[in-house]
């Protein structure tokens, strides 16, 4: 077992993922109860959007975000683009300063995610990994991860081709990479390596613009 392999599996990270979560937790617990108010005034029940992923070891679990899509959104591909008229008004803001993610740090206490580790997949992507790409399950699947900061505008680029070749646009090109990075992720994670990863992304949602 790779040292990194070890890291993603041990108490150690494990223990920093309660502690921060827990953390985070009861200090945003305010501002999460704000933005599930407007959701729910904007538009209604349910308030949460919850959607089956596979985690570590290919186990599969309920992913939590806030709101910002209509009702009737899942109806559609499990892709998001810009423009994509399912997502409400409210729900434009949350998505663009990632904070409809804020709810999976219940699911980081539950321990079915981790602050940093590959973002999981819906269970019909995951099947068409092939055996290397399947290594990315022996890590549980974080908030943030490397593909994160370098997909940070994701739905810009699946916006900028046709419908109907966005799903292969993103099976052929964007998951490839996604997939190769968070492999390198895993043979390299470390505490130091995990920390630099949650301030990248921190930059990259809240100075976008900055070098």
């Amino acid at each position: 077992m790779s040292p990194g392999r070890a890291y993603c599996r041990g108490a150690l990270k494990r223990g920093l993922d309660i502690a921060l979560a827990l953390a985070a937790l009861l200090i945003l617990a305010p501002i999460l109860l704000l933005l599930a108010a407007a959701v729910l005034l904007t538009s209604g029940l349910p308030v949460l959007f919850t959607q089956e992923r596979i985690g570590m070891d290919g186990r599969s679990f309920r992913l939590l975000k806030l709101r910002t899509m209509r009702r009737d959104a899942s109806r559609g591909l499990p892709l998001t683009a810009a423009g994509d008229r399912r997502v409400t008004r409210v729900g434009r803001y949350l998505r663009a300063a990632k904070l409809d993610e804020l709810p999976q740090l219940v699911n980081v206490l539950a321990g079915d995610m981790s602050l940093v580790g590959p973002r999981p997949e819906v269970p019909l992507y995951v099947a068409r990994y092939t055996p290397e790409q399947r290594r990315v399950l022996d890590a549980r699947p974080g908030l943030t991860d490397p593909a994160s900061v370098l997909f940070r505008e994701e739905e810009a680029l699946l916006g900028s081709v046709p419908d109907q070749s966005r799903e292969r646009y993103y099976l052929e090109d964007i998951l490839p990479k996604k997939l190769g990075m968070n492999l390198t992720y895993i043979d390299r994670a470390s505490l130091g390596y995990d920390l630099l990863l949650v301030l990248k992304t921190i930059k990259v949602v809240f100075w976008p613009g900055k070098p």
